[in-house]
């Protein structure tokens, strides 16, 4: 009913650095990085599946 939704928010100061650092973890994107009118943001999914944003707010 609401896969696509997020459910959870990871906040950071410093978005470029936290992305390529997870990216290089390993850690799965299903969006790439885009500016909104709140923030920087990207989905990303936790091991459980669970869908994440990663936010640096504006």
């Amino acid at each position: 009913m609401y896969a696509d939704r997020v459910g959870f928010f990871l906040q950071v100061d410093q978005f470029d650095t936290a992305y390529e650092r997870m990216v290089a973890a390993g850690v799965e994107f299903v969006t790439s990085p885009r500016t909104e009118p709140y923030g920087r943001v990207a989905v990303f999914l936790d091991i459980a599946g669970n869908r994440w944003d990663l936010l640096d707010p504006a």
